[in-house]
């Protein structure tokens, strides 16, 4: 076998190791979305549990472009996220008294209700996953993905 060869089959290797590794996290995802959605309270959606929790765990206010930032979507989609959540008054937007064109997204005391009610929905689930796993591999896993994450972050 020539060297050029070996050097395309050692490539060819590496795509499909790729591919494969890839394959897993996006079945993954949407297996764990399904799941999640089937455990949260009726009408809330993934990604409104998502900047509830967010807003919970930062304690402070955000700006819709902040939010938009962190969750690495368009302000549009954050928008859209952020005008059924205050609907649902699981967050209060204000002005931003500071700058006129900015708003400032707060989490509501029904909002940490809603994000408390829907932990209490996710946490078994999601416990009994790692459980399942087991607490050596979660904890071998989690450097490999959160490298795999900074490294998406600062390519994207």
């Amino acid at each position: 076998m020539t060297a050029a060869l070996m050097g395309q089959t050692m490539s060819d290797g590496a795509n499909a190791l790729a591919i494969a590794l890839f394959s897993e996290i996006l079945t993954a995802d949407q297996l764990v979305r399904n799941r999640l959605s089937k455990v949260l309270p009726k009408g809330m959606e993934i990604s409104h549990f998502s900047v509830l929790n967010h807003l919970a765990r930062v304690g402070d206010e955000r700006t819709p472009a902040q939010l938009a930032k962190s969750f690495h979507v368009t302000r549009g989609a954050m928008t859209n996220t952020l005008n059924k959540l205050e609907w649902a008054g699981y967050i209060h937007i204000r002005p931003d008294w500071d700058d006129a064109r900015r708003k400032m997204v707060a989490l509501s005391p029904a909002g940490r209700r809603a994000r408390d009610s829907a932990l209490d929905g996710i946490s078994p689930m999601i416990g009994d996953l790692a459980a399942e796993l087991g607490e050596d591999k979660v904890r071998a896993v989690l450097p490999i993905l959160r490298e795999l994450r900074l490294k998406l972050e600062t390519e994207g």
